[in-house]
């Protein structure tokens, strides 16, 4: 029987609990391990280091955001609705899973360059950039343009648009910006983020 996974993701998931509780900052290898119910130890045979934890912890977070999007966009062959689609997991994710969100995106505190991670655990760029990827694609196929280089920069302003978007309405922000807390306004905004970078569509 193979103890060694089952621990390791049992590490995992008491982190991915902390963060969604309480935050980044309150994630380290000893709570980890007493919510576990492991020897303060334990977790640094999977985790050498703070930074290691939290990439796994932001892995899963990619994961189900991933399997959010392909639920969203199953059946979707129109490339703009299909961004719009992601847009909305995206915001929607952010705005459900906020600590969770928070960390994914922190690459100063992950482990995400070139040479970082164990041989046998993918790199989390490995998990990040197919995610923009798509997007650049989607960005392209829906302005009729190459992909590189123009459609990777309209993509990454879009991205940046959509994380300011779900940053500021958690933040209530928008909401006093708009007025009010009417629960269709920031699927409005998402929209006017689409239309400011892709153009608005066709009636």
């Amino acid at each position: 029987m193979d103890v060694e996974g089952p621990l390791r993701e049992r590490l995992v998931d008491a982190g991915v609990e902390l963060v969604l509780s309480e935050g980044t900052a309150a994630v380290g290898l000893r709570e980890i391990a007493r919510r576990a119910g492991v020897s303060h130890g334990a977790p640094r045979r999977y985790f050498p280091t703070h930074q290691a934890l939290l990439s796994a912890i932001a892995r899963r977070g990619f994961e189900e955001l991933g399997a959010r999007s392909a639920a969203a966009t199953a059946g979707t062959a129109v490339p703009r609705d299909e961004l719009a689609a992601l847009a909305r997991v995206y915001v929607t994710y952010a705005l459900e899973r906020r600590g969770m969100f928070e960390l994914m995106f922190r690459h100063d505190l992950l482990d995400s360059g070139e040479q970082s991670g164990t041989p046998d655990v993918p790199r989390l760029r490995e998990a990040t950039l197919p995610m923009f990827q798509r997007v650049t694609e989607l960005v392209a196929r829906c302005r009729a343009q190459a992909l590189e280089p123009s459609a990777a920069v309209t993509a990454a302003a879009l991205w940046a648009n959509l994380h300011g978007i779900a940053q500021l309405w958690s933040w209530g922000s928008l909401q006093l910006a708009l007025g009010g807390e009417g629960s269709d306004r920031h699927d409005r905004l998402i929209e006017a983020a689409l239309d400011a970078h892709l153009g608005p569509m066709a009636s």
